[in-house]
């Protein structure tokens, strides 16, 4: 006999499993192993018991001798057999005499159970065990097939996970109200301190841009401790689960399509049970009459025969039916329930009002249908589980293990000086801001790079000293009185962006900043159509420096003209053609054009009656007989024009009078005119890089010359005026073909900076001993060629 034990594994499933089983699952399973008890007990019934008792209907005894019995050729009406003569040697028989052996009865009623017996009550337990068997194959098949169990095995695992995690129950806590410190105190009975994280933060506001933040943004430090460092990596290992896990179940509806299918199949089942049982039902019947031709090895014919079982399986079939009813009607129900709403939609709406985190999406397809079966089990395990669907808790999460990795002292070995003199700190490829950045209240500039997800939290304003931010390529939200603060108190902001419509929205309003550094890249399909919104609100920007891909200068430019000094335009190579606006900026001291690909001086620049410096760096200028025009610009004191194809001077630059600093360096110019040295303010001069063969005397008239070189061109002399010079300082002469070095160069006595290298020379003057400002790491020459000079200078030159 087989165990009823036997046929767990057909109705049991791992424990894990049964979050996915709803109510109705549950009930059909203890209704199947109530059918699968009744078709067990049926089959063994069937095997111990004899299945069917026969008797011959008439007796059929022929004795020669005896006078009383009358023979008849009657087979339907037998005659009553007569009373023996009593006699006191013979007693009275009881019953009728039949004279079949055990072996005949038995064959009788095997015959009668094959021929008479209806088949229905033949099979009738074997049936049930068949149809229950079926039942619970439909009803966890989608546990078992391949293509669904993984996806069910996976989504265990990690509900499972996110349910017992420890950032699960501290997220809800904190999003409840209550702090995770307040549960420390209680356990450790000390003195209970009640925390409201409206206020700890003091009376925080959402702004539009963080509509999805909760306001207990930040992590506190004194909570920080609650998750160690292998929690908040298990924790954040689960978020990446979750992630990859939802992108591959929201592909398909397999889950939701063989579930639906099952159902219907149980429910075609039922009713082909219920349609065939009712009819047969009354089949099974007590007694049975047989006839069957058997007569010429029993002697008998017909047969009353009696099942032995048919009053038990008359009362089992009439409760089976009841079972399959009560097991129909309940597919039925879950067919309603399947498709009385789209089950491949799942919202977590209740769980957003009640937890308060309001960024958790939505779901769709199989993952949807997931979440609507765990429901019908516990609703408690989508709450939990959405905790990791939220981009604010795992915000929160990398924050938490951002500020127990970089603790205050790590970030105070990172604090620097920058190029402005400025304490910085520069953080690079974080997964967020570390609250304790906040901590270190000298800092003055905050770098930031490539940091995704940064939330600027009103701890800022602890910070009295910032002035300077640098955002590279970072997404930021900023929390309302961190914004306030900002308005206030920063007044430099450097953005880099990918795209200018990256631009963070709040920088339009910080009206006391003074320097906007915009460094990106506009998309090529609408860089002739750059928008900014409006710089009204920057009523104390002094400096714009923008590098991108612009067609011309935006209008927000034109709003702050009225007080902007510099504007930088970098192009990126892109060709710059409406430059009229340029007109209304007034007051205007400084211009950068870079890259812009003009071939001409812009005529508009010549209306900058206060610009002070030009700068036209990499351009395509080729004759810049404009200069001219620069005669007005009365302020202008340096001029840019290096990076370009000049070829020649035109001979109006000796009417800049005003110039002091002039850059023709990397062009294409041969001859330098004597009108340039006209020129007699200059203190700098850079004409480096082009195809000079000749510096006229006239060079000596610049007495206030500090800088000039003429490095990489084709000299062959230097004119000895140049040393007339007395004041310079930097003289850069190398990569020409020049032969001797002059012992003039000796009145050069504040000379500190010497490059001589890439010449023919064979010796150098003793006279470098007279510019005692010249030093061994300011003089460029061979070292060979260094020798050359007396020990004496070459030791004063090595002094310090």
């Amino acid at each position: 006999m087989i165990p009823i034990t036997e046929f767990r594994q057909f109705s049991e499933q791992q424990p894990a499993f049964r979050v996915l089983k709803p109510w109705w699952d549950v009930f059909t399973d203890y209704l199947s192993v109530a059918m699968l008890m009744i078709g067990v007990f049926g089959c063994t019934l069937q095997v111990m018991q004899d299945k069917i008792i026969c008797l011959p209907k008439r007796v059929y005894s022929i004795q020669n001798h005896t006078s009383f019995l009358n023979l008849s050729n009657t087979v339907t009406t037998p005659l009553p057999p007569p009373k023996p003569p009593v006699t006191p040697a013979t007693t009275e028989m009881k019953g009728l005499k039949t004279d079949l052996d055990l072996q005949q009865y038995s064959f009788i009623n095997q015959m009668c159970y094959e021929r008479a017996l209806h088949w229905y009550a033949k099979y009738f337990p074997y049936l049930v065990l068949i149809h229950t068997l079926f039942f619970m194959l439909c009803s966890n098949f989608w546990f078992k097939f391949p293509g669904s169990s993984s996806k069910i095995e996976h989504f265990i695992s990690i509900l499972g996970k996110c349910f017992d995690s420890p950032w699960t129950t501290r997220a809800l806590s904190e999003v409840s109200g209550e702090e995770p410190e307040e549960k420390d105190n209680r356990k450790n009975n000390l003195t209970k301190v009640n925390t409201n994280p409206c206020t700890s933060e003091g009376n925080l506001v959402k702004t539009q841009s963080l509509k999805s933040i909760p306001e207990k943004f930040v992590v506190d430090k004194t909570t920080a401790g609650a998750l160690d460092k292998k929690e908040g990596e298990q924790a954040k290992a689960l978020f990446e689960k979750v992630k990859k896990f939802r992108l591959h179940v929201e592909e398909g509806d397999l889950l939701y399509a063989m579930y639906v299918r099952q159902t219907i199949l149980k429910v075609i089942k039922f009713l082909i049970i219920i349609g065939y049982n009712s009819a047969l039902v009354s089949e099974v019947q007590f007694t049975v009459d047989c006839n069957v031709d058997i007569q010429d090895m029993t002697g008998y014919k017909n047969f009353s025969c009696n099942h032995t079982m048919a009053h038990l399986f008359s009362k089992l079939s009439i409760c089976y039916l009841c079972f399959v009813s009560v097991y129909g009607l309940t597919c039925l129900y879950t067919l309603y329930w399947l498709f009385y709403r789209s089950l491949k939609e799942y919202s977590f709406e209740y769980v957003r009002q009640e937890t308060g985190i309001d960024d958790i999406p939505d779901v769709k397809n199989d993952f949807a249908f997931m979440f609507h079966m765990i429901d019908q089990y516990d609703p408690l395990y989508s709450k939990r589980f959405a905790v990791f669907l939220s981009e604010v808790s795992e915000n929160k999460l990398k924050q938490l293990n951002l500020n127990n990795e970089w603790t205050t002292d790590k970030l105070r070995q990172r604090l620097q000086t920058n190029a402005h003199n400025r304490l910085e700190i520069q953080l690079f490829m974080l997964s967020g801001l570390p609250d304790t950045v906040f901590e270190i209240t000298e800092l003055q500039s905050l770098k930031l790079e490539i940091i995704n997800n940064v939330m600027i939290p009103a701890t800022i304003a602890q910070l009295d000293n910032l002035q300077e931010l640098s955002l590279y390529q970072c997404s930021v939200k900023i929390h309302s009185a961190a914004l306030a603060f900002l308005k206030e108190n920063l007044k430099i902001l450097r953005v880099k962006f990918d795209d200018i419509r990256e631009l963070p929205p709040w920088m339009y309003g910080l009206r006391n900043l003074e320097e906007l550094y915009l460094i990106g890249c506009s998309s090529p399909d609408i860089s002739k159509n750059i928008t900014l919104e409006s710089f009204r609100e920057l009523k104390s920007l002094k400096i714009l420096y923008i590098k991108s891909n612009l067609a011309k200068i935006p209008q927000p430019v034109v709003d702050v003209s009225s007080h902007l000094q510099k504007l930088c335009v970098h192009n990126d190579g892109t060709k710059l053609v409406m430059l009229n606006n340029l007109k209304k900026m007034g007051n205007l001291t400084d211009l950068e054009l870079v890259h812009c690909d003009l071939e001409r001086i812009p005529h508009a620049v010549f209306s900058l009656l206060t610009l002070q410096e030009l700068d036209l760096k990499e351009n395509n200028l080729k004759s810049i007989e404009e200069i001219v025009s620069f005669q007005h610009l009365r302020k202008l004191t340096v001029l840019k024009l290096w990076y370009n194809s000049i070829t020649y001077i035109p001979e109006h630059i000796k009417k800049l009078s005003s110039l002091e600093r002039l850059y023709f360096s990397h062009n294409k110019i041969e001859v330098l005119p004597s009108h340039l040295f006209l020129c007699n303010k200059l203190r700098y001069l850079d004409l480096s890089y082009n195809d000079i063969r000749f510096i006229p005397p006239e060079i000596g008239v610049l007495q206030s010359l500090q800088y000039f070189s003429i490095a990489c061109n084709k000299v062959e002399s230097v004119p000895d005026e140049l040393y007339f010079c007395k004041k310079l300082k930097t003289l850069k002469i190398g990569k020409n073909n020049l032969c001797a070095l002059s012992p003039k160069i000796g009145n050069l006595v504040f000379l500190s900076y010497l490059d001589v290298k890439g010449n023919h020379f064979e010796t150098l003057p003793p006279e470098l001993g007279e510019c005692r400002a010249l030093k061994k790491n300011g003089f460029i020459v061979e070292d060979a060629l260094f020798e050359t000079l007396p020990s004496d200078v070459r030791e004063q030159m090595k002094l310090e």
